[in-house]
């Protein structure tokens, strides 16, 4: 079985990408991740559309996760779709992060095939749908159908280079953040014993195919804003770093705490790629933190590219109560339904940063 990628071999690996600078992407048309990837609703001209935006602008890599519902019913037709927009994302310049699993089902349905529920009026990501879903991930009698997904689309695209990265499981036991209308975690004791055993067996899944591409899994769960001393303390975060090729973690908080933060993680001596940033309402914003990535060399990836059915520009229900500028002010996307920008400024400092970056070494 292959191991882990040596602290060396991840730094050489790294150092021939130039630095990378990202977003989140789910077409602006689209309401999940399941609404991306079922042949009825994956929206090719709209993919095109807003990629070419994002590539004038200067971004150069995206993520994006695949559902496993959709491989379940029609492997053949996501394979078909996923081989489409490696396409038309290299057509722009961009190289593909591709995320497997995912636990953030805050719709609070499990995953369905056929048309998907209208976004809830000013509710932020409501129809979020989780891969594979709570019920699979808390039923080992599943996991045989999850390892297979996990090896088979690895196996299709693990000498592919327009996918830069594999990120195994977005966000391993999140479940319920926004269900009652609060930014609050609430915690499911048994899909996060669960899931922190999954996380560890697609990692050796992953690993067993022999990818060409580094593996990471993201620490996301940060403490209160008092408690500043050290981040990624929960069981799960801990094992993700430990067992990630290159570090990959989520950071929505201000640029005090995410200079901390960069300061921690730097120490485990592995490439460091923020995989999910920007929440301009509680101070994670593009004038503060897009300079820090780039003088630090860190790989980012924003929430958001276009203002669409997922309703991200609106706040989290928590901040929503506070806020008074959200008509206003952005929470992520960078731009509307049209390519406008929702801040001129912010383009011109992504190209100003994208053009004084080293270029990967030949």
């Amino acid at each position: 079985m292959k191991q882990q990628w040596s602290k060396e071999q991840a730094q050489t690996w790294y150092q021939q990408q130039g630095w990378l600078c990202g977003f989140n992407y789910l077409p602006s048309t689209a309401v999940n991740w399941t609404d991306i990837w079922q042949s009825e609703t994956f929206d090719a001209a709209t993919i095109d559309r807003e990629l070419g935006w994002a590539a004038a602008a200067g971004y150069n890599t995206l993520r994006i996760n695949l559902p496993f519902i959709v491989w379940e019913h029609d492997r053949e037709g996501l394979f078909t779709r996923i081989e489409r927009f490696l396409t038309l994302a290299g057509s722009h310049g961009f190289r593909t992060m591709l995320t497997l699993l995912d636990d953030c089902g805050f719709s609070g349905d499990e995953p369905y095939l056929g048309p998907q529920k209208p976004p809830v009026p000013g509710k932020h990501n409501s129809q979020a749908a989780a891969s594979p879903g709570r019920a699979k991930v808390c039923d080992r009698g599943c996991w045989p159908g999850i390892e297979q997904y996990v090896r088979d689309v690895i196996r299709q695209f693990r000498r592919d280079r327009r996918v830069l990265l594999w990120d195994l499981y977005n966000e391993p036991g999140n479940r319920g953040i926004f269900a009652t209308g609060t930014q609050e975690v609430q915690y499911d004791e048994k899909l996060e014993r669960y899931a922190h055993e999954l996380m560890q067996l697609a990692f050796q899944w992953a690993r067993e195919e022999d990818p060409d591409q580094p593996l990471t899994i993201c620490a996301w769960r940060l403490p209160a804003e008092e408690e500043n001393e050290r981040f990624y303390q929960h069981p799960m975060d801990q094992t993700a770093l430990a067992l990630s090729d290159v570090i990959s973690f989520h950071a929505y908080t201000n640029t005090a705490r995410m200079v901390a933060i960069i300061q921690q993680l730097q120490q485990l001596g592995r490439p460091l790629f923020c995989t999910e940033w920007l929440a301009r309402h509680v101070g994670s914003t593009v004038e503060e933190q897009l300079p820090l990535m780039h003088v630090a060399n860190i790989a980012s990836y924003q929430w958001g590219l276009v203002r669409g059915k997922t309703q991200t520009w609106l706040p989290w229900p928590e901040v929503m109560k506070s806020a008074t500028d959200y008509c206003r002010l952005w929470f992520h996307d960078v731009f509307d339904e049209n390519g406008i920008p929702f801040s001129r400024s912010e383009m011109a400092l992504l190209s100003k940063l994208s053009k004084i970056t080293r270029h990967p070494a030949a």
